[in-house]
């Protein structure tokens, strides 16, 4: 027994389909919306804080007094090493980076682009100047290099600009 014509059931099952793409994309737009609102309420050092991985970073970042210039409006795009990265610098050098306050804040500034610039912007540049005041070399040739650091991961959005995480820390001349 047909209860429905071919032209009716194409009808059902059309209006049915509609019906899951459109649950489907309210249900992502409200997911996608949630996350959005979750990472742009947190500025760079709190979404640092969050990420786990950038203990040594904060550290830095505290011993030099950046903490509330980072926390700052903005924008700045951060390009972060993590803490392998950090273990990659000779212990030596490095306890003498963290005493010395006036070369921490170059290094560390030198980390910083006072712009928000994602990974679609960063690969179509060359350079960046720095809020150290000097230029990081952005090569794309293998990968997305900054001086002689990769790119591991990229747009982790804060609420004052973007995070780009880095395997290596990268110094100013």
């Amino acid at each position: 027994m047909k209860i429905l014509n071919r032209k009716g059931l194409v009808s059902v099952v059309g209006i049915i389909g509609l019906f899951a793409v459109l649950v489907s994309a309210v249900a992502i737009a409200g997911h996608h919306g949630e996350t959005e609102a979750k990472q742009s309420n947190k500025d760079i050092v709190d979404t640092a804080i969050e990420a786990k991985n950038f203990s040594t970073l904060l550290a830095a970042v505290k011993q030099a007094g950046l903490v509330d210039a980072l926390k700052g409006e903005g924008p700045y795009t951060l390009f972060a090493p993590t803490n392998e990265a950090f273990a990659k610098i000779p212990k030596g050098k490095l306890e003498a980076l963290l005493k010395n306050k006036e070369a921490l804040t170059s290094v560390l500034t030198y980390h910083v682009i006072p712009a928000n610039v994602s990974s679609a912007q960063v690969v179509n540049l060359t350079s960046a100047k720095t809020l150290q005041g000097q230029s990081i070399s952005i090569d794309t040739t293998n990968g997305v290099k900054v001086d002689n650091a990769n790119i591991i991961m990229t747009d982790i959005v804060a609420s004052n600009g973007v995070i780009h995480v880095i395997d290596e820390v990268i110094m100013p001349n």
